[in-house]
């Protein structure tokens, strides 16, 4: 099957949201622990176009040093075609063109990577597969495989985007975590996310950590237990709907983050200092961090408000910092 024949004309269109780390940053790959992804509604949209993509584009370097796509797709876009040509061969050597949109601040943290694979997949399997489409657990697996080549990392994010809501994950070793519980998040709740404006650098974060892992760390077996702890308080508040308890067992996921695995930076932490003396929100670091951005729960009535008393205490001390309401993504119907 061609890109170009026999389906020239058909466009497809997807967006997938990005998503927030509640709890349990690394645990979906080191095994034994529990996370909790939450999907946010800030989406990457993919739309392709008619036609073949032009010649190769160039990769453009991310905020992490990893190698990304640009608003045309980039060099991922080419990737994600050929990894969809081995699993179904008979596609034409060029993919379709395609325009990219992400609401979601890049390499900060959110996933807006994954989400951007997953969307490229999909989009790509809409447009050229007879019939149109692949499942999500097909999707899943193709996006963490396609990931894990590359970066050696674990599935929370692929799960995360294409399953939606609040999800409660098991880490494996290998391959994609197992779904536990699937949750509805609260809908008079709120995300407020801080996009800090400082460069992430967690370019060798996967391979420092499976060190020490291999050599017994006993800071990284302190963050496993007590990071699993907190998935633990996290996941139970959300069924409670309580609000101060999620606050809480986040903090605790955002301490084990930095004092065993040192993923903070002073100035997170004073962002976080600012930000609880203005609005009284306890930010969370989402993602390997070292930079990109922190989260908070909030009332939905109140988030607007919240979200500029946060604005004002961040303007003059780090300009560059961004403050975004978003609510929860829902699961798909």
């Amino acid at each position: 099957m061609s890109n170009e024949s026999p389906h020239p004309r058909r466009t497809a269109r997807t967006a997938v949201p990005c998503r927030a780390c509640l709890s349990g940053e690394d645990l979906d790959w080191l095994g034994g622990g529990r996370s909790v992804s939450l999907a946010l509604e800030l989406r990457t949209t993919v739309e392709t176009l008619p036609g073949p993509a032009p010649g190769p584009e160039p990769r453009q370097p991310r905020q992490d040093g990893r190698e990304g796509p640009d608003a045309r797709g980039g060099g991922w876009a080419d990737e994600v075609w050929t990894a969809l040509r081995e699993r179904a061969p008979g596609l034409g050597p060029r993919p379709p063109a395609v325009r990219v949109r992400s609401d979601a601040p890049p390499a900060s943290g959110l996933s807006s990577s994954t989400a951007l694979i997953v969307a490229l997949f999909r989009a790509y399997a809409d447009t050229v597969l007879d019939p149109p489409g692949i499942g999500p657990a097909t999707l899943a697996q193709w996006a963490y495989a396609f990931e894990f080549e590359r970066f050696h990392g674990g599935g929370m994010d692929h799960l995360a985007v294409i399953e939606a809501g609040a999800l409660l994950l098991e880490g494996r070793t290998s391959g994609l975590p197992a779904i536990r519980e699937r949750r509805a998040f609260p809908e008079e709740w709120d995300v407020l996310v801080v996009d800090s404006g400082i460069r992430k650098d967690t370019g060798d974060h996967i391979k420092v950590v499976r060190a020490q892992l291999a050599a017994g760390d006993p800071d990284l077996a302190a963050y496993r237990e007590e990071a699993d702890a907190a998935s633990a308080e996290v996941w139970t508040a959300l069924g409670a709907r309580d609000l101060d308890g999620l606050a809480r067992a986040m903090d605790r996921a955002h301490t084990a983050m930095r004092d065993h695995q040192r993923m903070s930076t002073p100035a997170l932490e004073e962002i976080r200092s600012l930000t609880l003396r203005a609005s009284g929100l306890r930010l969370k670091l989402s993602g390997a961090g070292g930079g990109g951005s922190l989260v908070a729960v909030c009332p939905a009535a109140d988030s607007e408000e919240l979200a500029a008393a946060v604005r004002g205490a961040l303007r003059a001390p780090y300009p560059a910092a961004r403050v975004i309401p978003t609510r929860a993504a829902p699961a798909p119907r």
